[in-house]
């Protein structure tokens, strides 16, 4: 579980890679990176098959931005979230958050380990929006189940 004070850190970033974005208009991912972008942030898409994302440059991998971001969202599967870490890690990015709502989501226990090892901050799991001010009450009542049962960062 992360700690609140990583939460808070990697959203007090401004310069942030969404690795996989989907390239679906429609997806939750898309909806993610464009509340980001909504709230001022530099969101910058990253995924190895498309050229742009909301008229945006897209980026194959986060190596390829320059400068680097200041984290990375992972929305990745579990498999891919073990070589994007290292990606990371080369590319100089000290904040890793690998989302989850449910279900394993990008979170991998060997790219945690990897992390820690390596020096960078990460949030293993968790969706943003549940710590974003304002955000539509279905996810503040997300966040809400968590602090009953005890699995809400501290």
């Amino acid at each position: 579980m992360a700690a609140i004070e990583q939460v808070k850190d990697f959203l007090g970033q401004k310069r942030l890679a969404f690795v996989r974005v989907s390239s679906q208009p429609a997806e939750f991912s898309r909806k993610l990176f464009r509340e980001f972008r909504a709230r001022g942030y530099d969101a910058i898409p990253v995924h190895p098959k498309a050229t742009e994302i909301d008229g945006q440059k897209c980026f194959a991998r986060v190596q390829d931005i320059d400068p680097p971001p200041d984290g990375a969202l992972l929305l990745t599967a579990p498999g891919i979230t073990d070589q994007v870490v290292r990606d990371c890690a080369e590319a100089g990015i000290g904040r890793v958050w690998m989302y989850r709502a449910g279900g394993a989501g990008a979170v991998s226990a060997d790219a945690v380990a990897f992390c820690a090892a390596h020096g960078i901050s990460v949030v293993p799991g968790e969706c943003p929006f549940m710590f974003l001010p304002g955000t539509p009450w279905f996810h503040r009542l997300h966040g809400f189940v968590k602090k009953i049962s005890g699995s809400y960062p501290r």
